[in-house]
């Protein structure tokens, strides 16, 4: 260490001296370089988690990405249905990611800046991120939530020029309950209704599919299963009759049309126990539907190594998301 290294970090035990001329020793750089990105870490856990707990101080101006916080894709029951959309600032790809916001089928609300530490690596590689709401229960149910993320592609997917996205490279990619929606818009995606308007009649597939601990078979999760587990009990949307369970299954719509799709599960889950990573990538295999499967053979359901996570999952998009259309055509 340099000697005026050390000099200032004597000094730095005064109680009077200048905070801000200790941070910019280069003792005080790494100490903040370090603390930044414990705090990083720390923010992806609490955004994974769908928490309401908000930072003290968000990031008033993002360097990697412009956000529309809070733009509208729908109405129902007089309330807004919101998204916020990060649009890289330079290289963008033209393709795009849906992050559905989702635990325990509840989606709250948080300070758009709070999800750069998750969406970095993804602006980084190119693409637009779309934070995506859903109605939450116990209000509304797992049906409307998957109503929502559906109509979330459709909007995208019909606004896509004004995202500067191409409508044909639309991803999906959610954690735990968010997984879960994740899949069942790779799995029971349509082409669009024959009726009804325009929203309706647009596209609702996705190009590809992240799921993160995602059940995937909730005739074995909901109450009135006898192999419901007691912690879902502190969910009241697996209250949920076996015949709509079994609609909203993404186990039960595995067919060879789907998306690719990559599942990463825990090997220690208890909340979300991998059989149900496990039983959809035989129903994939078998149906000839590219996925891949990935086990964190000693994780829990918060799956810990998010930089791994990141880093797998922008392989995926890169992969099953290749350039098709020049995205500077797409302004």
């Amino acid at each position: 260490m340099h000697s005026d290294s050390l000099d200032s970090v004597a000094t730095c035990k005064d109680i009077r001296t200048d905070l801000l001329s200790c941070i910019l020793t280069d003792t005080g750089q790494v100490l903040m370089r370090i603390v930044s990105a414990l705090i990083g870490m720390l923010l992806i856990g609490s955004v994974l988690a769908d928490t309401d707990t908000e930072i003290e101080n968000p990031v008033a101006e993002s360097t990697v990405a412009m956000i529309d916080s809070n733009v509208v894709y729908g109405h129902k029951d007089g309330l807004a249905m919101t998204m916020d959309v990060y649009r890289p600032l330079e290289s963008a790809n033209g393709a795009a990611l849906l992050w559905v916001v989702s635990g325990g089928w509840r989606s709250s609300w948080s300070p758009p800046e709070r999800s750069l530490p998750l969406f970095t690596p993804f602006l980084d590689a190119g693409y637009t991120v779309f934070r995506v709401r859903h109605g939450s229960s116990p209000r509304y149910g797992i049906p409307d939530a998957y109503s929502d993320v559906t109509r979330a592609v459709r909007f995208v997917r019909s606004h896509a020029g004004e995202f500067g996205v191409d409508p044909e490279r639309l991803a999906a990619m959610g954690n735990s309950a968010g997984g879960h929606l994740a899949l069942l818009l790779g799995t029971r995606g349509t082409n669009g209704m024959t009726s009804g308007g325009p929203m309706e009649q647009t596209s609702s597939r996705v190009a590809a599919v992240i799921a993160l601990v995602p059940p995937t078979d909730l005739t074995v999760a909901v109450w009135e299963s006898p192999d419901s587990l007691p912690g879902y009990r502190r969910f009241p949307a697996l209250d949920l009759p076996m015949e709509l369970a079994a609609e909203f299954s993404p186990l039960e719509h595995v067919t060879p049309d789907d998306a690719p799709s990559l599942i990463i599960i825990g090997g220690a889950d208890e909340l979300v126990p991998a059989f149900h990573g496990q039983q959809i990538a035989v129903a994939f295999e078998q149906e000839n539907v590219p996925h891949e499967l990935i086990v964190f053979s000693d994780a829990g359901h918060n799956l810990g190594d998010w930089e791994r996570v990141q880093k797998e999952s922008i392989r995926w998009l890169n992969t099953h998301l290749a350039v098709t259309a020049d995205p500077s055509s797409l302004q």
